[in-house]
């Protein structure tokens, strides 16, 4: 049943998303905290059908908590991201000027990319690869995510000329600063998987290449229709001219993750046919 109810969830995130473009004002920010909202909660019940409650209640208190704590050090001091502040009232209630969505959607980006990276780099040896990987995937949805939300007015920066060519108005700092705190969550979340014995991921090491794809289907689903819908998204239909750049950035970064991952699938569909299958293992 939370299987199932994932796959709602996602579906339903998607259509949301599809639907941003459409919209503006305060339209447009209702439907920003929805799609938050809805990518985790498809994350969270998803985690919960797969992987057990314990799993899932140190994926939240790691992702939430520390994204959440960052965000609050970084509107306060500029450490670690830069200089930075939300706009007020835009994405509902704040905890000390930080829109209390936003770490939700850490969790969301941070669950995506390591069920990804958990499929590319299974096995005890590869934990540091699955480490990177989770990590890389993350940045590469940033590279998303901030122009897009910079452009919509969400948050600003203080300077206008310390970012990539073509993204001048957010400095690299925001990056540096995403690569530690990403690094930080994927070593505690590793760790996690190591401390919880859910017998999850001892199963998936011990079955064939195609069980982790097959299990974490919606997740997968969903972190493809990132990488490959936003950078649609902000090339065609989103108007901000410097999206365009941020198209090209998130879709090298993301497709270090997206293309083996879509190697994978192929190869995983010639030999067989590929179905979700989101029943919760015990």
């Amino acid at each position: 049943m939370t299987g199932r109810l994932s796959v709602f969830l996602a579906a339903a995130a998607v259509v949301t998303q599809i639907l941003y473009p459409l919209v503006q004002g305060g339209a447009r920010d209702a439907l920003t905290v929805s799609v938050v909202v809805l990518l985790a909660a498809a994350c969270i019940t998803h985690a919960a059908a797969t992987r057990g409650a314990r799993w899932t209640a140190g994926l939240v208190i790691v992702t939430a908590g520390l994204g959440l704590s960052s965000e609050v050090l970084g509107t306060a001091t500029g450490y670690p991201y830069g200089c930075y502040a939300y706009t007020a009232d835009r994405l509902g209630p704040a905890l000390a000027g930080v829109p209390l969505v936003v770490p939700l959607a850490w969790t969301a980006g941070f669950y995506l990319a390591w069920c990804v990276a958990s499929v590319l780099a299974r096995g005890p040896l590869l934990r540091p690869i699955r480490i990177l990987l989770a990590t890389i995937g993350v940045v590469g949805w940033d590279l998303y995510l901030d122009p897009q939300m910079v452009a919509d007015g969400q948050w600003t920066w203080c300077v206008a000329d310390a970012g990539l060519p073509g993204l001048e108005h957010i400095p690299l700092t925001n990056y540096a600063g995403w690569l530690l705190v990403t690094v930080v969550m994927a070593v505690a979340v590793d760790r996690i998987d190591l401390l919880i014995d859910h017998g999850v991921n001892r199963r998936i090491e011990l079955q064939v290449d195609a069980a982790a794809p097959r299990s974490d289907g919606v997740p997968i689903g969903l972190f493809l229709w990132t990488w490959l819908g936003s950078a649609l998204a902000h090339s065609v239909f989103l108007g901000a001219p410097e999206l365009r750049y941020s198209a090209m950035y998130g879709w090298i970064v993301m497709g270090i993750l997206g293309v083996p991952l879509l190697i994978s699938l192929m190869r995983q569909r010639a030999r067989q046919p590929w179905t979700y299958d989101t029943r919760p293992r015990t």
